[in-house]
């Protein structure tokens, strides 16, 4: 039953965001019907109370994974149509700002399982899923089986990877790199947990598998920026944060890392954003080193009216529409065979 649900939930949420299914009084592309609709899902499913004894923690992972895109969400099998596979995450910063949505999560909506013509003129499917912004979700192997199944195994793997985040006001950056840490504290999570790692005193998170202290991207970044600029600049993000080889104090960095440094943030920082990037990353150059793959950063979403009654205004759903629109077509230049 959950698995259902969850699958229905993630169907008809699509299914709004591009049009196709009416409902609500707030714009179809918006995200955030889909975390409200989960998290009551969600407390309903802790309040029941069935006679027979149940595993709660594992219900609860099964409808996370099924209203996120994680099952049934296949590419469809249809030869010469490139594959185009991305994450993008929930609204995060609530206790600040109720309202806030993510344009990512937009986005991921958006353009799940939607066919789009690439700059070259060739067909492409693109398929998502919509991440939680709780470090446990990722220490439980989320992102890993998010991304694995269109890795390796099965008829149709994808030909092209990218997380998507918000990330920095008024632009979009491609990441060049992402690091094998997290530095965000005194940053919490949806859940207001901590990851236990600063900027003086970075941690790896528990469970992820070997690799680099930095992974670099191999999404081809020099297409994407000389094509896409408007309405908001596409920049390459070198910067990082790193303790030097035989070093104890972090140093920024705008020109990537240095050998033998270890990871104190990436160009998305020290939070999920560059743990996303680090760990789809890390799981590509295991087992699917061919593959292009990365991160990128959406502007800001910005807009929402100023009194705080009013859930959506017209420069709010302009710009998450604008997000979108230029989120697909830094998919249409990067998902070019090359």
């Amino acid at each position: 039953m959950v698995d259902d649900w969850g699958e229905a939930l993630w169907q008809a949420s699509a299914r709004r965001a591009q049009g196709l299914r009416p409902g609500g009084d707030l714009a179809a592309g918006d995200d955030r019907p889909l975390y409200w609709a989960r998290l009551g899902m969600t407390a309903v499913l802790a309040r029941w109370q069935p006679e027979f004894t149940v595993d709660r923690a594992a219900l609860r992972a099964r409808f996370e994974d099924a209203s996120r895109g994680l099952t049934d969400n296949a590419f469809r099998t249809a030869p010469g149509v490139r594959r185009v596979f991305i994450s993008g995450f929930d609204p995060f910063g609530l206790d600040a700002e109720i309202r806030r949505a993510n344009p990512s999560g937009s986005a991921a909506l958006q353009l799940n399982g939607r066919r789009v013509t690439l700059a070259d003129g060739s067909p492409a499917e693109i398929r998502a899923v919509v991440l939680p912004v709780r470090y446990a979700d990722f220490d439980a192997g989320m992102v890993e089986r998010a991304f694995a199944p269109r890795m390796a195994g099965g008829p149709a793997p994808a030909d092209i990877i990218t997380s998507v985040s918000q990330g920095y006001p008024g632009i979009f950056t491609l990441e060049d790199w992402a690091g094998r840490a997290r530095s965000a504290d005194p940053y919490p999570d949806n859940v207001r947990a901590l990851s236990g790692g600063t900027r003086e005193r970075p941690v790896t998170a528990p469970g992820l598998g070997p690799g680099p202290e930095f992974i670099r991207t191999t999404l081809p970044a020099d297409a994407v920026t000389g094509a896409v600029q408007t309405p908001y600049p596409v920049l390459l993000n070198s910067d990082v944060t790193e303790i030097p080889a035989g070093g104890t104090a972090p140093v920024d960095r705008t020109d990537g890392p240095t050998p033998g440094s270890r990871a104190v943030a990436g160009g998305g920082g020290g939070y999920l954003s560059n743990e996303v990037a680090y760990r789809s990353n890390r799981l590509r150059a295991e087992l699917a080193p061919q593959l292009p793959g990365g991160h990128l950063h959406t502007p800001v979403l910005t807009g929402l009216p100023a009194d705080p009654q009013l859930l959506t205004g017209p420069e709010f759903e302009r710009n998450e529409s604008a997000i979108t629109a230029e989120v697909r077509a830094v998919l249409e230049h990067a998902a070019v065979r090359r």
